[in-house]
């Protein structure tokens, strides 16, 4: 193309687009001259994103956030922790009332109103977000809605409803997050086949619904569908649901999914899905069968990507992985020396409470004072099937992958009162513990309330207690968390409640 009509092109561009591309005026980038210059840009306003420009205003640096969405609070806000967390709320009360009939509390068939129910989830998340907008207005915090994209190490085009804006900055932290996970051979274009943000607006209850991946997302959106009146099926290619967690935390959610879904197929695969008139074709190997279903919807639960592409990554130094993850050091910089990158971008467990302390340590390393703080810590993880089922530090299974000796203490929640009165004896935990020092190296909880509970046993072992602190401290009664210090105490042989001996060499 000749110059001349290199010119066409751009002027025929319609006007907020022309600058995608930066355009050069002798030796003056047209962004230069009208571009907002700051000391910290955070991209990404999720639990990792606003924790961390908090902390950097906190500390006296002038910050901006970017955030493409409408309202701040990211995809744990929106579209993840807090709207799947009000839905398995809602689900559990339903589950209640019909099991309270054995406690002489009878209650007639629950009628659901959706309108309603989305409604309540929705004015949840605008609460919280009106409250992470206020927050960020009094710490001031300047706020730009729109697509960011990077120019270059030091400069980000963000795209707004009002036009682009350039902003000049010193550091950037990068929190973009993650997206659900949808292969191509299921992408149909049809809206009956759903990620979990499709699932979590609740359009319809579908008479039947398939589940693809018996992963934490899976499960709990399984159990709220089944409490709904869905019959749910679960295929999960892996030999066991929730494969991060011992198999004994696993076995009572498995017994309450066998009771609740119409079935777990496990070491199953789907081979294709396809349109079906107002259905959804599913083929599906099973037990050396060949299975050919319809269903009135699909959740495809397999996993979740990094938002690492089409943001301009290429304009900088910054380094992804092979699956797309930027690569970071253990202050959370990348190889850009301007650009750090937090939460579920910069890979790892992609959870809300590591991307908030991954905030923490990213600031604390551009800003802070004294040594700098690196990853070594412990995150605790927690299922909200139900039960619920948590864990934090070492599990059995990483122990025996690592050859790393421990002895595994439990204290079985049928020996619990506070669990008796819930009806939950279902429950179990457990310790790992050195032999030699005693110390607390990992925590199990499966049960009513165990992603409560599991805070305990993070502090224990963030701490370095040992089975004696644990077993020490007065804890209150009739509680679940009494458990905790009787597992304790079943290391050396006096729980209160239950008869054991302490092992002895």
């Amino acid at each position: 193309m000749g110059g001349t009509s290199k010119r066409r092109a751009f002027f025929e561009t319609p006007a907020p687009f022309r600058f995608a591309v930066p355009l050069v005026l002798g030796n003056i980038r047209a962004h230069d001259m009208d571009s907002i210059s700051t000391e910290l840009v955070v991209i990404g306003s999720g639990p990792g994103g606003y924790a961390a420009a908090f902390y950097a205003a906190d500390l006296g640096k002038k910050v901006i956030l970017v955030e493409r969405d409408p309202r701040l609070g990211g995809v744990c806000m929106n579209r993840g922790c807090i709207p799947s967390k009000a839905l398995l709320n809602a689900s559990h009360m339903i589950s209640a009332a019909k099991e309270s009939a054995h406690r002489g509390i009878s209650f007639g068939d629950p009628t659901i109103d959706l309108t309603k129910l989305r409604g309540w989830k929705d004015s949840i998340l605008e609460k919280l977000g009106q409250g992470i907008a206020g927050l960020a207005k009094m710490r001031g915090v300047t706020v730009i809605h729109g697509r960011g994209h990077f120019e270059d190490s030091t400069t980000l085009r963000v795209e707004t409803k009002e036009g682009q804006k350039f902003i000049k900055f010193e550091k950037a932290i990068l929190a973009v997050g993650s997206r659900p996970t949808l292969p191509k051979s299921f992408d149909l274009g049809n809206p009956l086949v759903m990620t979990s943000t499709e699932a979590l607006e609740i359009a319809d209850i579908p008479e039947k619904l398939l589940v693809i991946g018996g992963g934490y997302i899976g499960m709990e959106l399984g159990t709220v569908y089944a409490a709904m009146g869905s019959s749910v099926t679960v295929i999960e290619a892996m030999e066991g649901i929730l494969m991060g967690a011992d198999a004994d935390l696993i076995r009572p959610v498995a017994a309450y999914a066998k009771k609740a879904f119409k079935e777990v197929r496990l070491k199953s695969t789907v081979v294709k899905i396809s349109t079906a008139g107002k259905q959804i074709k599913v083929v599906s190997d099973y037990n050396g069968q060949q299975l050919e279903e319809l269903y009135d919807r699909v959740l495809v639960s397999v996993g979740r990507s990094p938002n690492s592409r089409d943001i301009g990554l290429e304009n900088t130094k910054v380094q992804l992985d092979e699956k797309g993850f930027v690569k970071v050091d253990e202050q959370l910089a990348s190889t850009d020396p301007n650009i750090y990158a937090i939460g579920d971008i910069a890979g790892g467990i992609m959870l809300a409470h590591k991307a908030s302390r991954e905030a923490r340590i990213a600031v604390e390393n551009l800003y802070g004072e004294g040594n700098p703080p690196n990853r070594d810590y412990v995150i605790p993880a927690v299922v909200f099937t139900d039960p619920e089922v948590a864990w934090v530090g070492l599990t059995e299974n990483e122990a025996k992958l690592k050859n790393i000796t421990v002895q595994v203490v439990k204290f079985p929640w049928g020996a619990s009162g506070r669990a008796l009165t819930y009806d939950r004896t279902d429950g179990l935990t457990k310790l790992l513990i050195e032999p030699e020092t005693e110390r607390i190296l990992g925590v199990g909880i499966v049960g009513h309330g165990a992603g409560e509970l599991i805070a305990e046993g993070a502090l224990a072992v963030e701490m370095g207690a040992t089975a004696h602190d644990l077993a020490a401290v007065v804890h209150p009664h009739p509680t679940l968390s009494e458990t905790l210090m009787e597992s304790a105490e079943v290391f050396f042989g006096h729980a209160t409640h239950v008869h054991t001996r302490k092992k002895t060499s």
